[in-house]
């Protein structure tokens, strides 16, 4: 792109995240040059400044400035996007827990990014467009887990699918369900802690941490509801259900209250692990249940990680002590 462009933003675009609007559009642009970007005020809607995560609606117009991804000679011909390997094909349908025609319900295994970024190749955003080959449309991603967070994530078949869904994940239609392992035990052992989230900067990365007095206009609000399900001298098994969605949130919650999660090298300070304990994040998105657009409920429970199911018979903790709807 040789000069600033502006797209008006569709109907089947409609409450779709800016990140995801320019994955479509631009899947050459990582997320973290769209953070530069917006940071810097490159990309507005209307006259406006925006952040990565807001919400568009129908009519509005995105600025797109001059996009400097492409470093290879401007003649040099495009690569296509391949279809799935044999391998690819096997990753991803051992991750499907449901499908029908307008989505797929995956359970994401740890350690696997979501999306790319420096050094990272294979990821399931990788794993979507190779599918789109074969569906003719590519599916998209409708959130977002971390990286070294397992378990359930949803990816819609078509756009106007994904635009239905964001809508309904940014509000609290969607329950969702997750266990942790965490360090110590959490008092009282049913709580919610509402406490609003800042990013702090740092050579060791970005992380969120609770916000102090006069860091109001940066702050995110965020709560979360726990409760402890089980727990041993040193540990405590907890179920834990956002009620908003920031980055990071129930990694610093729980790093807040003084029980961080097992195997999180950004919040948990010492993160020391007792014997037999794998060096692995133990924080699983267990269940997830939200409105189906075309009626009904979708009802999913992804079973735990290899190194979470380590860690319970470790410790006595029983899987299937509780029911998908108890925990």
């Amino acid at each position: 792109m040789a000069e600033v462009k502006r797209h008006v933003v569709s109907a089947d675009e409609d409450g779709m995240r800016l990140d995801r609007w320019f994955k479509v559009h631009f899947p050459q642009v990582t997320f973290a040059y769209l953070n530069k970007l917006t940071r810097t005020g490159q990309v507005r809607i209307g006259a406006g400044r925006v952040k990565t995560n807001t919400r568009l609606a129908e009519g509005q117009e995105i600025r797109v400035p001059p996009l400097a991804f492409d470093k290879r000679p401007a003649d040099a011909p495009k690569e296509d996007v391949a279809p799935l390997t044999r391998e690819e094909r096997r990753l991803f349908n051992s991750m499907v827990l449901h499908e029908d025609k307008d989505l797929y319900v995956l359970n994401k295994p740890s350690g696997f990014a979501v999306q790319g970024g420096t050094k990272t190749f294979r990821h399931l955003d990788g794993l979507l467009m190779g599918l789109g080959v074969e569906l003719g449309e590519r599916p998209l991603l409708v959130h977002r887990l971390d990286r070294d967070t397992s378990g359930v994530i949803v990816v819609a078949k078509r756009r106007a699918v994904a635009s239905a869904l964001g809508k309904l994940f940014a509000t609290r239609s969607v329950k969702k369900t997750y266990w942790a392992v965490v360090k110590g035990v959490p008092k009282p052992a049913q709580g919610k802690i509402d406490v609003a989230l800042v990013k702090a900067r740092s050579d060791e990365g970005d992380r969120m941490r609770a916000s102090r007095e006069g860091e109001e206009e940066d702050e995110q609000r965020a709560v979360t509801q726990y409760a402890v399900l089980d727990h041993a001298k040193v540990l405590s098994w907890l179920s834990l259900r956002p009620l908003t969605g920031r980055q990071h949130q129930l990694r610093a919650h729980t790093a807040h209250i003084g029980t961080p999660i097992l195997g999180d090298n950004k919040y948990n300070v010492d993160n020391e692990l007792p014997d037999g304990v794998e060096d692995k994040l133990h924080l699983h998105a267990r269940r997830l249940v939200f409105p189906h657009p075309r009626g009904g409920n979708i009802d999913v429970t992804a079973p735990l990680p290899a190194h979470m199911l380590n860690t319970f018979r470790l410790f006595g903790f029983d899987a299937n002590r509780f029911d998908p709807g108890d925990d």
